[in-house]
């Protein structure tokens, strides 16, 4: 199995505990893997053989063995008897494209209940259903050796208050990295803030009162759910979808029925769909929203996340009235425990400062310096290209195991970026015994129904690989996707 040479493998034991060493079949891979991109390899075309590829690169057997598996696990070969390996023809995946009808406002729903199910990291074996980053994956070394370094450097300074819209000089890296990715924000607009979710809410609390109606994509990660609900506003959802990422006609329906302040939206990698949202339906959400003037507020915490080509567009690089508001953070990139984010608050601006200023005086001096000298000298940089290139890993490995071992009507989304595989089991699924029997084989996923305040999804359920992937969790995940069959009703 692929699996076994490519991902159960220790960081190698550098400073950073974040250089990983190439794969050797990755020397020919990526060369395959761009010509079809291009077009320079079409459907049908023969790929060279092992002997060549052998000879062309100074490859063992087993290695060039080991590279053609991950081309066919990716889709972009296939084997034929006594033929060789060839580019496939590319089929249309059967992709659920049912149009969703949702209520169109549902009142102020509480999901407390649902909050172990969605962020709680346990023990188990298995635990798919925790979106951060698993100890695999953080660059531990790193993040110490630079906080020592702050530590040693700014002394005394890190115990007082910082401005409370954060330090100068880290709005204006984080605006640096963004222009490099065409995305342009005014540093002197950026905010720092206690992670993603205060971010959020600082920019819900800006543009909305309480009874408001907000519209957010579904499905719709519990977490925000959860601030629209304190925050004591109502919500529209709006239906995801796989092709283009989300459903701008019912969006432009529900805008002209209702008064709805804000959107809230993931464009990029999408959690807990892993979507990645088509540019012209980023540009269409910006021309619906000014025209009913409702404010978009962006989450861009995965689109660092990418697994190939760069980085995906921000929504507010097409807005030029002003309308999007956008936030991140860095807790998903490099570690869980760092409760750093950002909000570029824009035209919103003296709002978003007094609402951020009455939940806390400022960020921690001490994260706030870490995170700058880490994109001063490009550490983040660095990290995020091994960083992606595990995940991608991983994601590979997973979707295989689920497609391959679950009941053929099921369906996995293929993620481009992000934490995130979006599950469909077969509607003759029994889901309550399906949960019953994972439970009790501490195989640990995210139900559906946490994402909705209805039960649409309840046939849906998200899968999390930014734990490490070990051979016992691929084994529990197998044996999970062999007894779904059993759990069929005949209604």
């Amino acid at each position: 199995m692929i699996g076994t040479e490519i991902y159960f493998v220790n960081l190698p034991g550098t400073d950073d505990c974040i250089i990983m060493k190439p794969y050797k079949y990755e020397i020919f891979t990526k060369s395959i893997e761009e010509q079809i991109r291009n077009g320079l390899l079409q459907p049908g075309d023969r790929l060279p053989s092992v002997r060549e590829i052998k000879e062309r690169y100074q490859l063992s057997t087993s290695s060039v063995q080991s590279g053609f598996e991950y081309l066919m696990i990716t889709g972009l070969a296939e084997s034929r008897l006594r033929s060789g390996y060839f580019v496939p023809q590319r089929k249309e995946e059967n992709i659920p494209e049912a149009r969703t009808m949702l209520p169109v406002v549902v009142r102020d729903e509480v999901f407390m209940k649902n909050m172990l199910l969605t962020s709680r990291r346990t023990s188990e074996p298995a635990s798919f259903n925790t979106t951060m980053p698993g100890d695999l994956l953080v660059p531990q070394k790193l993040i110490l050796r630079t906080m020592q370094e702050v530590i040693r450097k700014k002394g005394a300074a890190l115990l007082r208050y910082y401005p409370s819209d954060g330090s100068g000089a880290l709005r204006k890296q984080i605006s640096k990295q963004m222009r490099m990715h065409g995305c342009l924000l005014n540093p002197d607009e950026i905010i720092i803030t206690d992670g993603a979710l205060q971010a959020l809410t600082i920019a819900l609390r800006s543009v909305t009162k309480a009874g408001d109606v907000v519209a957010v994509d579904s499905p719709c990660v519990f977490s925000v759910l959860e601030v629209i609900a304190n925050l004591g506003l109502k919500v529209i959802e709006i239906p995801v979808h796989y092709r283009t990422g989300f459903d701008t006609d019912y969006f432009r329906k529900a805008c002209s029925e209702h008064n709805i302040k804000a959107l809230a939206v993931t464009p990029n990698f999408h959690n807990p769909t892993g979507i990645l949202m088509k540019d012209e339906t980023k540009k269409e959400i910006v021309n619906i929203a000014e025209t009913h003037e409702v404010c978009i507020i962006e989450n861009d915490m995965y689109s660092d996340l990418y697994f190939e080509g760069k980085r995906p567009s921000c929504i507010k690089s097409f807005d030029t009235s002003g309308i999007v508001m956008m936030y991140s953070s860095f807790s998903k990139t490099l570690a869980p425990g760092i409760r750093l984010g950002w909000l570029y608050a824009g035209n919103f601006y003296s709002k978003s400062e007094r609402a951020r200023f009455i939940l806390g005086r400022s960020v921690s001096p001490v994260y706030q310096e870490l995170i700058l000298s880490l994109l001063e000298n490009n550490s983040y940089e660095r990290h995020l290209r091994s960083f992606r290139k595990k995940l991608n890993h991983q994601a590979v490995v997973v979707l295989d195991c689920l497609r391959k071992f679950f009941p053929e009507e099921a369906y996995f989304h293929r993620p481009q970026g992000g934490y995130n595989i979006w599950g469909q089991l077969p509607e003759k699924t029994d889901m309550k015994k399906f949960y019953h029997y994972c439970e009790n084989n501490s195989i640990m996923f995210t139900p559906g129904n946490t994402f909705s305040p209805t039960n649409r999804y309840s046939h849906h359920f998200r899968v999390v690989f930014a734990e490490r992937i070990t051979p016992e969790n691929l084994f529990l995940l197998e044996n999970a996707g062999k007894k779904v069959k059993e759990f069929f009703t005949h209604k």
